[in-house]
Formats: structure tokens, C-alpha cells, sequence
């Protein structure tokens, strides 16, 4: 199936138009690609992250209610590394075999709250990785583009003083090659800015059902070990 020759003809005028531009036009340009490129790289990482977290959550969720207490659960937690719920229920089992070795019971429940409540803060942390730069990318890339087609204006515009007559054919070139840095800019910026949104609602959803296990976990070590 071939492409449309006015398609073909608008990708070699848009090639051309980078080629032509000025030094300072393209470090702008290439800044931007970098931009989109290693934005576009951590937005697939992180999907396939969270992807594998929740279908692994679901799996460990299930076993753990399954299970009838918490040191069955931690011989086949291995199983369920890529579940954000997992290393929660790490902390608290550790926490858990310590109030055990030194006092025969549970009997600190304040303190096992807090190893569950550093499980989920340290997940947290793993699961915002990298978010900051989608921030960055989402905010920093128009503005970058804008100041590529300011750039890009003012030399329009010094080439059509030096020309001496007000031809759109001595000024088009320039305005068009501005433009370009607008566009990229917002390339870059756009889908940075809609992944940073919904990857934050996503981590939002594990804080919550994080949250929601650590109450699980907290019930079946009392019923289990409280006297």
C-alpha cells in the first residue's frame, strides 16, 4: 500500500525544514527527541511494571487468604516477587518472628503497624521511580519548544530586514522551521503529561490496596498469635 504523494511530500518538507534550521534550532530539536524518547522508554517500562504487579498481587492475594496462617504464606511467598504486597508482607512477618523470639506473643501491635506502614512506603518509592521525570518532560518540553520557535522567529525576521522587501517567500522558511520546535514540544510533552496522570492514579490504587492488605495482615496475626 503506498502513501499518499501530498503525505510523502509534507514528511520531506518537514525533514528539510530541520535540516535547514540554524545551529541553535537544532541542539533545541534534538533536545526535544531525547526528551520524547527516553519519556517513551519509561512509559512502556513502567507499564509492563505495573502490568506484572497487579496480576501478581492478585495471585498472592489469593493465596494469602487461602492460607491457613502466616508461615505458610512465607514459604511460597517467593512465588510472588513481582507483587508490591509481598515485600508488605515481608516487614510484617519479620517484625512478627521478632515480637515471637523475644516474648512468646504478639504483643507490640504499634510496632508491627509501623514495619507494615515502611513496607508500603518503601514500595511506594519503587513504584514512583522515574515519575519525576515524566513531570519534568510534561513541563520543561513546551516551554523548550517555545523558546525554539522565538529563536526561530527572530532569525525570520533579521532575514527579511537583510532582504529589504516583505516577501512571505523570504519569511515563510524561517516562521515554518520555528514551528517545528513548537510541535516537537508538544510531541514530547503531551503523552508525558498523560502517562504522569495516570500512573499516578495507578500508584494511588496499590497505595490503597496496600493499605488495605496491611489491615488483612494485621487481623490474621492477631487471631493467630494475640492471647
Amino acid at each position: 500500500m503506498s502513501l499518499p504523494c501530498g503525505f510523502l511530500l509534507f514528511q520531506v518538507s518537514i525533514w528539510e525544514l530541520v535540516v535547514r534550521a540554524n545551529p541553535v534550532s537544532q541542539v533545541i530539536l534534538v533536545l526535544l527527541l531525547l526528551f520524547s524518547i527516553v519519556s517513551w522508554a519509561i512509559i512502556f517500562a513502567k507499564w509492563n511494571v505495573f502490568r506484572s504487579a497487579r496480576m501478581a498481587n492478585a495471585q498472592f492475594l489469593r493465596a494469602f487468604r487461602k492460607a491457613n496462617g502466616l508461615e505458610a504464606v512465607a514459604l511460597a511467598v517467593e512465588q510472588f516477587r513481582a507483587s508490591p504486597l509481598s515485600s508488605v508482607f515481608d516487614f510484617g512477618y519479620s517484625e512478627v518472628e521478632r515480637q515471637l523470639k523475644s516474648k512468646g506473643t504478639l504483643s507490640n501491635r504499634l510496632a508491627l503497624e509501623r514495619s507494615l506502614q515502611l513496607g508500603i512506603s518503601e514500595q511506594l518509592t519503587k513504584l514512583e521511580r522515574n515519575m519525576n521525570w515524566l513531570a519534568t518532560a510534561a513541563t520543561v518540553s513546551p516551554f523548550v519548544g517555545l523558546f525554539g520557535t522565538v529563536w526561530g522567529i527572530i532569525g525570520a525576521f533579521q532575514a527579511l530586514s537583510l532582504a529589504g522587501s516583505a516577501s512571505l517567500r523570504v519569511v515563510a522558511p524561517g516562521i515554518a522551521e520555528a514551528l517545528v520546535a513548537t510541535g516537537m514540544g508538544l510531541a514530547a510533552a503531551i503523552p508525558a503529561a498523560v502517562f504522569y496522570n495516570h500512573f499516578g492514579h495507578v500508584i494511588r490504587e496499590f497505595g490503597a490496596r496496600m493499605d488495605d492488605f496491611s489491615l488483612e495482615f494485621m487481623n490474621l496475626a492477631e487471631r493467630t498469635y494475640e492471647d
